[in-house]
């Protein structure tokens, strides 16, 4: 059992920043791709952002692309979320999640997820 904790949401104005940080208890924490999921209040969860295990490969969704980036630490066993230019459209629960499969935009892919945080940009 993986357990993930999510931490650094908050209240931002619209342009601004904030850098999510997700931390694993797994040791072997860089056998594990690393996903980013959302929900906005009345939506559907989607697809964020996701990074291999090796922290060499990632994968964006279109709204995010040039102003979020996913990184991690697997010495550390986080993983980051750096989300700049933020816009109101940005403001959901945030969500990490980790998979033993290839990392992947499926969320069906991932098997343990973090608890989410809040995350609310202001105009």
């Amino acid at each position: 059992q993986v357990q993930l904790v999510e931490s650094g949401g908050g209240l931002v104005q619209a342009g601004g920043s904030l850098r999510l940080s997700c931390a694993a208890s797994e040791r072997a924490f860089s056998n594990y791709a690393m996903g980013w999921f959302r929900q906005a209040p009345g939506k559907e969860r989607e697809f964020v952002t996701t990074i291999s295990g090796a922290g060499i490969s990632t994968d964006y969704i279109e709204s995010v692309r040039g102003r979020f980036t996913i990184s991690r630490d697997n010495a550390k066993r986080t993983v980051y979320l750096q989300m700049n230019s933020l816009k109101p459209g940005d403001t959901a629960v945030y969500y990490c999640a980790a998979s033993t499969i290839r990392y992947s935009r499926d969320e069906y892919k991932y098997t343990y997820w973090g608890q989410g945080t809040q995350v609310t940009v202001s105009s």
